[in-house]
């Protein structure tokens, strides 16, 4: 396969990680695409140099934590805007959202707001081992993106959980 087709099957098989990956650290939608650009151009660039030493989902989710990390660390020396949670939307829910009430369907977005924005107030370190799990990731495979042990994973993960029930339960 060459470049453009090997990016291509990767942009659209990971599009919904890549997607959950960035609510998970910024919530203005604008700000959501751009991000997808600049994993996207990453991506792109780094096409050639995949060894395959790693799962290409695992090459991928890397390449955009590395992303979201730089766009953290520039975000946090700037002055925090208000932060505009109404438009976070899980994009590719359409099968749920036929079997569902629109009152259900409410519910669940308002649910997933709380824990969006529950997520962008952890520490950085926790929002990465939190997102990457609730995609579904293993400790290996985060530890693997993060260079990072398995336990410090594990670790990580138990302390995320725990401040995101104190933040969701006292909202």
């Amino acid at each position: 396969m060459n470049h453009q087709t090997i990016f291509i099957e990767w942009m659209t098989q990971y599009e919904k990680l890549l997607r959950h990956l960035i609510v998970g650290f910024e919530a203005k939608p604008a700000l959501q695409e751009e991000l997808l650009q600049d994993i996207g151009l990453n991506i792109w660039r780094a096409v050639p140099k995949f060894r395959q030493d790693a799962s290409v989902k695992t090459f991928v989710a890397r390449i955009a934590h590395n992303v979201l990390a730089t766009h953290v660390a520039k975000a946090v020396k700037m002055v925090k805007a208000d932060q505009d949670i109404d438009s976070i939307i899980n994009t590719n829910n359409e099968q749920a959202s036929l079997e569902i009430t629109p009152y259900q369907a409410l519910n669940q977005q308002q649910r997933q707001q709380r824990l969006s924005q529950a997520i962008r107030e952890l520490k950085l370190e926790q929002q990465q081992v939190i997102t990457l799990a609730l995609e579904g990731m293993s400790y290996q495979e985060i530890a693997e993106i993060l260079s990072i042990t398995s336990n410090l994973v594990g670790v990580r993960l138990q302390r995320a959980k725990a401040t995101l029930f104190q933040l969701l339960e006292v909202k």
